[in-house]
């Protein structure tokens, strides 16, 4: 048995065609395009490629990118000061800040600076508390797009058994929540839980987001389960002497097993970028009143 591939980059790809086709629709009319700002602190050189990234994309779409970048020094009071005009400016819609942050700087404070609104991370704690009360608010981009790629394979989830490997506020719990709101049986395990093989074959779906490169293999995977593998470890390829990236799951045992797989990279990685643009569309409509 080989897992069904789930393919992240044509999913990514075929949700930034429509929207491209949404934006030109709207612009069209005369409205003006979605902005989204992101700001960089820093010169870490994953974060300035992943930012460097988000801008291309969004301008490829049609939107307007407003890149803020700023020395690893900068003080906690001058970012702020910049959240306070981007969350008054109009032509923002979204307001995104690569993490991390340099040491001085208080994230979560930063991150509650952000209006609810414009947070298109979903990270502030007013939007992690509307998806825990399934109220409306922006999603965490990576699980929202987990999820998609999870409905790619099959659109009814309702009474399956989901386990999310990982706890963090970022993937793990929201993750979890969508998964709840899909009427599935939700096990979230950790680093404290008993006997994870066993928790993890029981599940229909298995989410894993640890960042602990291939600590899932096919003994913890239940034949024909969708797996998600949001991991991204950069590892040293033993054969080559080259820097590789990996997952948290072993894929070429764990595809022997599984119904459906996301690879690393090209599966749930680039529907992060795509998420994040959703959600910067998804405010614009709100804001504009459109929706």
């Amino acid at each position: 048995m080989t897992a069904t591939l789930i393919d992240g980059k044509a999913t990514a790809a075929a949700l930034r065609a429509e929207m491209a086709a949404r934006v030109a629709e709207l612009t069209a009319k005369g409205l003006r395009p979605p902005g989204l700002a992101v700001v960089l602190v820093g010169e870490d050189p994953a974060s300035q490629v992943y930012v460097a990234s988000k801008a291309r994309q969004t301008v490829e779409i049609g939107m307007r990118s407003f890149e803020h970048k700023l020395g690893a020094g900068t003080p906690e009071a001058e970012l702020l000061a910049l959240i306070a005009r981007l969350n008054a400016d109009p032509a923002v819609d979204g307001i995104l800040v690569q993490l991390p942050l340099p040491k001085h700087i208080d994230a979560d404070k930063v991150i509650e600076a952000i209006a609810p609104e414009k947070d298109v991370d979903g990270f502030h704690p007013v939007n992690a508390g509307r998806l825990a009360t399934g109220g409306r608010g922006f999603v965490p981009c990576t699980p929202r797009g987990s999820l998609r790629l999870i409905k790619s394979v099959r659109q009814d989830l309702a009474g399956l058994h989901a386990v999310v490997v990982g706890r963090s506020n970022i993937v793990g719990k929201p993750m979890a929540l969508l998964l709840l709101g899909e009427s599935c049986t939700v096990t979230i395990a950790h680093s404290k839980t008993r006997d994870l093989p066993a928790v993890c074959r029981d599940a229909d779906i298995l989410v894993a987001a640890v960042g602990r490169p291939k600590l899932l293999g096919a003994e913890h995977v239940k034949p024909g389960a969708i797996v998600i593998d949001v991991g991204i470890n950069r590892v040293t390829d033993p054969a080559t002497g080259k820097g590789k990236l990996v997952g948290d799951v072993d894929f070429d045992a764990a595809k022997a097993v599984a119904g459906a797989i996301t690879p690393v990279p090209g599966g749930v990685g680039p529907m992060t970028i795509a998420c994040l643009l959703e959600n910067t569309l998804d405010s614009y409509l709100i804001r504009s009143g459109l929706r």
